[in-house]
């Protein structure tokens, strides 16, 4: 019979004890144990010429491989991988290229087999695919079309400060705008952050935010007095869905690199933070090489606005046909001897009305439609039918 692979040593010295006690000859014992005379001639060799430890199995493993990646490659490969560990096969080969132009460097299937022959790939657990979230927003086409805005996860330093880092991206190219480690999510500290990056790299179209604090509240039209100011620089704000991070994709991508390369561990405190942020930024933008830019950098592929942000804010202009009203400090219109209340993020500020029926009013902050108006109610509902707030009649002001 045949090798059996749970007896396989012991067959092996069984055969070469019967061999040794000469009652067959090699052609009878190979019939016997169901192998070819050439295997049996190899074991009686193998025997003969280191004892019993010749039984063991050898290596297949070739003697020289002319395909084998050279060993100054596999070196270089691997060097950059240990100074940027979250960095795959593409990236490497990459980074590589640009350093050693004249090298013929293998496939990245290759770089993948070297990375976990050098133990520098941790298994990653499998997570479920999301449901694709349907229609997407505005494309980004251009630089500065779309920012996204984002606060990555807080977490403390090691002095127990928390850091809640305010990140912002241009969408097209991936630029990674700013970086700034702050104490809390309140406006205060995010909008001298975004004044200066208008400063310096001109308006964007749209600015692309989740439904948080300071970017969004429960007023109506989720306005809050971040997204007036940018309305009032003609910026349109731009918000996905509730629960729905999948929809600003690109953004929430970069904060897993951020959170791997430049919070993992925590610095001492906020200041040192900030300077691995501005580290980590640098190379982001100008080093590594990014998959969805065909392997180029995101400043490469950067180039600030046209549009330079104004020194005092134009007036809102509305239609010949529309209706305006100032919102008044306590937060509501003046309609047909009624007030009406709107919202307190637009207090100061006008807003148009157009008239879409008999009585009924859309109205405006902008180009943003905030909701509609029932002029015999009263009252504003915004786009799901909610009301905004119960009215009084003749409220003062």
């Amino acid at each position: 019979m045949p090798w059996q692979e749970t007896l396989l040593m012991d067959q092996r010295v069984q055969f070469i004890a019967d061999y040794q006690r000469d009652v067959f000859d090699v052609a009878d014992l190979a019939g016997r144990y169901g192998i070819s005379r050439k295997t049996a001639y190899k074991w009686i060799a193998r025997y003969d010429a280191a004892g019993p430890p010749g039984l063991v199995d050898r290596s297949r493993r070739p003697v020289r491989s002319p395909q084998k990646t050279a060993e100054p490659i596999v070196a270089a490969l691997l060097d950059v991988r240990r100074r940027h560990p979250t960095w795959g096969a593409k990236k490497l080969l990459k980074m590589v290229a640009t350093r050693q132009p004249a090298w013929t460097l293998p496939a990245r299937s290759t770089v993948c087999d070297l990375l976990v022959r050098a133990g520098l790939i941790t298994p990653s657990r499998r997570r479920p695919v999301p449901a694709h979230p349907g229609r997407a927003l505005i494309p980004m086409t251009a630089p500065n079309g779309t920012w996204t805005a984002d606060f990555k996860g807080q977490f403390k330093t090691r002095n127990g400060v928390y850091c809640y880092p305010l990140t912002i991206v241009d969408g097209f190219s991936r630029y990674l705008l700013t970086c700034q480690g702050l104490l809390s999510t309140a406006i205060a500290g995010a909008r001298p952050i975004f004044l200066r990056l208008l400063q310096e790299y001109g308006l964007p179209w749209i600015i692309r935010t989740d439904n948080g604090v300071p970017f969004a509240t429960t007023a109506l039209g989720r306005l809050s007095t971040l997204s007036v100011w940018w309305i009032r620089l003609g910026i349109l704000p731009e918000l996905i869905a509730p629960a729905s991070p999948q929809q600003n994709g690109r953004h929430e991508r970069m904060h897993r690199t951020l959170k791997a390369e430049a919070t993992r561990p925590p610095s001492g405190n906020l200041l040192a933070q900030q300077v691995r942020f501005n580290r980590f930024r640098h190379e982001y933008n100008n080093e590594r090489p990014h998959e969805a830019l065909d392997q180029e950098t995101p400043a490469s592929h950067y180039r600030p606005s046209g549009r330079e942000l104004p020194r005092q804010l134009a007036p809102l202009e509305y239609p010949g046909h529309f209706e305006v009203r100032l919102v008044s400090r306590n937060s509501g219109i003046r309609w047909k001897k009624r007030w009406v209340c709107v919202t307190h993020t637009l207090a100061g500020e006008f807003v148009g009305l157009e008239e879409v029926g008999d009585g009924l009013w859309d109205v405006y902050f902008g180009p943003l439609k905030l909701g509609r108006m029932d002029e015999r109610m009263s009252r504003i509902e915004d786009h799901k039918g909610r009301t905004v707030r119960k009215v009084s009649p003749m409220s003062p002001d």
